[in-house]
């Protein structure tokens, strides 16, 4: 018998269809529930645990400064280094001094792996109880930058026991300490096998159950350094089995430059986030993370800004072009390694989102009262502007009043149309 309203299918059929996609729903839902819609730093600052001190974010912003004061000391200097237009320049250049005074580190790793080395047991003990008094410290006086944690040795047989007794002094110090920060982050380095995923999986869920902690309180980063996390023997990608194998505590995949490129067998020359082995890498992390709220961080460069001017400049530049690069591809972090690395980090990121602000604006307000535009946008891409608006507001960019004159649209609204 047909059905009303001149369609053909039966109510009950359709009905049918739902009930045998319910667990299809249910699994789409939870393996990719989209963006956790917070703000994502811009970067990661990696200090060996021995270097580290409460004084470590203001330290790394007074020798950012100082090296923009010699450098680059206005806005001039810098538009000729890298080739920013006079108005853009200006404008970057203040925010980026005022950021260095205000907020130089957003995200900063105490270091137990490479940055660190094997030490005696009793040091690296001392180190991990001295790593959470001082996070503990800075952040109940406000030196802290939003987000800190350590990078724990990795679960590789040689270095296993000792990686996880860190993470235990580490973790048991800052509960003895007051509780964990709201931004702490801790980084799994040298994922292999999606087995090794899931005993930290494993261990954080433990522990949180052993200190009277919420299920899912602790997740963890993953770094992507080995070629087996990209490609198994098998020929299939592997990184999608270490995001199902953290059981929703994988908060980001962070690409490893040198220890990646290394397996590779590429050069110590020709290391670097640009190689072609990089962006296969990356590109490959970058679908299997995508719609699952897993973030993603680009590696870093170890050509440093130090000597004479020439020399910064010529590193500024090469720093410059591979943050903007990976912006571009849609890398919206990365590794900074040096203080004067920090004045191009900002500069890039600020000239990324300051130089498009008018161009997403007007799209997005075109998008929201349909009016036709040079441009036909569709939701996804509506989705894209909004996110690259939101991000921009985030790193402090653009201001919200910038946004809300070019576009009409509350904070709520852009949060709305980019999934958030």
């Amino acid at each position: 018998m047909r059905q009303p309203a001149g369609t053909t299918l039966a109510d009950s059929y359709v009905a049918g269809i739902g009930a045998s996609l319910a667990a299809t729903d249910a699994e789409l839902a939870r393996r990719y529930p989209g963006d956790p819609g917070t703000r994502q730093p811009v970067h990661t600052v990696y200090v060996p645990a021995d270097a580290f001190t409460a004084r470590t974010v203001r330290e790394w912003g007074d020798r950012a400064l100082a090296a923009l004061d010699e450098h680059a000391p206005d806005a001039g200097t810098l538009a000729g280094v890298l080739g920013l237009p006079g108005p853009l320049a200006r404008e970057v250049h203040d925010r980026v001094r005022e950021k260095l005074r205000r907020e130089p580190v957003e995200d900063l790793r105490i270091d137990f792996e490479d940055g660190y080395g094997a030490r005696p047991d009793a040091e690296e003990d001392a180190a991990a109880l001295a790593a959470a008094r001082t996070v503990t410290e800075t952040t109940a006086d406000g030196a802290a930058p939003p987000w800190i944690g350590i990078r724990m040795k990795c679960m590789e047989a040689a270095v296993r026991e000792r990686g996880i007794r860190t993470l235990d002094l580490f973790l048991t110090a800052l509960l003895d300490g007051g509780g964990l920060p709201d931004g702490l982050v801790l980084t799994l380095p040298k994922a292999t096998f999606p087995a090794q995923v899931a005993a930290m999986a494993a261990l954080c869920g433990q522990f949180e159950q052993a200190a009277g902690l919420p299920e899912g309180r602790i997740g963890f980063e993953i770094q992507i350094e080995t070629t087996q996390a990209i490609l198994g023997p098998d020929g299939t990608a592997t990184v999608p089995r270490l995001i199902d194998a953290a059981a929703g505590r994988a908060t980001a995949l962070h690409y490893g430059t040198f220890d990646y490129s290394a397996a590779c067998g590429v050069s110590a020359a020709h290391q670097a986030p640009d190689h072609p082995a990089a962006d296969h890498a990356k590109a490959v992390m970058q679908v299997a993370a995508a719609g699952t709220g897993v973030r993603l961080s680009d590696g870093s460069t170890n050509v440093l800004p130090v000597g004479h001017t020439p020399a910064v400049h010529a590193a500024w530049r090469l720093h410059h072009g591979l943050v903007r690069r990976s912006l571009a591809r849609a890398y919206y972090q990365g590794w900074d390694m040096h203080p004067a690395q920090l004045p191009t980090r900002y500069a890039a990121v600020y000239a990324f989102y300051r130089e498009g602000l008018d161009a997403a604006a007007g799209r997005l307000a075109d998008y929201v009262a349909g009016t036709a535009g040079a441009v036909l946008d569709e939701p996804a891409t509506a989705r894209a502007l909004s996110g690259y608006l939101l991000r921009g507001l985030d790193c402090g960019a653009v201001d919200p009043s910038e946004v809300a004159d070019r576009t009409g649209l509350t904070r709520a609204e852009l949060d709305a149309l980019s999934g958030r």
